[in-house]
């Protein structure tokens, strides 16, 4: 059985979130998750980038919380598991950002 998952620790958020904050993910008031907005030339690219990042949810068992009108999506990452974020969060913002340049 796989053990259970951590929420970063002290030195972790230290290390990782300035690196997110580079990146224009923010911390979400009142809740350990980091948040960004995507924005996108039409409903098709958006909806594409969704898709290849469902997909790399999927793999990972871990799914973001989002919102989609036309060309915007809006994501949120937390692990409900620990109940904040978690290494998992850092690994699917990564590849989100990297997704939304494809």
């Amino acid at each position: 059985m796989a053990g259970k998952i951590q929420s970063l620790t002290e030195e972790e958020r230290a290390h990782l979130l300035p690196l997110l904050r580079n990146a224009q993910w923010v911390e979400v008031v009142g809740r350990d998750a980091i948040y960004k907005e995507f924005i996108f030339k039409d409903f098709n690219q958006a909806f594409g980038f969704m898709s290849r990042v469902a997909l790399q949810a999927e793999k990972m068992d871990h799914h973001p919380e989002w919102f989609n009108v036309y060309n915007k999506v809006q994501i949120t990452l937390s692990t409900h598991d620990c109940g904040g974020l978690s290494q998992r969060d850092i690994t699917l913002a990564t590849f989100i950002d990297q997704a939304s340049l494809m």
